[in-house]
């Protein structure tokens, strides 16, 4: 039986822990997900802007308290995304 194609957006070590720890909360802030994935801002930042590129999330940049402050929020599109890639995944894994 032939596997299904992974999702090469979602199959890379960041983008799939950024989505992962978005799937559980409404949204996040940039600092929170640097922190979480102990990822450095640049790499960071590049990754959110090929998840935002595919429609998985929403960036909203805004100031707080005279900063700079950005936000990340999954969209549909992602949350379907993610939930196609774990059962693709549990597929390959026989499960």
């Amino acid at each position: 039986m032939p596997f299904t194609p992974l999702d090469p957006v979602l199959h890379s070590q960041l983008r799939l822990a950024i989505v992962s720890l978005l799937m559980g909360i409404d949204s996040a802030e940039f600092a929170y997900l640097k922190s979480e994935t102990e990822a450095t801002q640049g790499n960071l930042s590049v990754q959110l802007k090929k998840l935002s590129g595919a429609g998985y999330i929403e960036i909203k940049k805004t100031f707080k308290n005279n900063y700079p402050n950005t936000t990340v929020k999954l969209t549909k599109k992602g949350r379907k995304a993610f939930e196609a890639y774990v059962k693709d995944i549990s597929a390959y894994l026989g499960k």
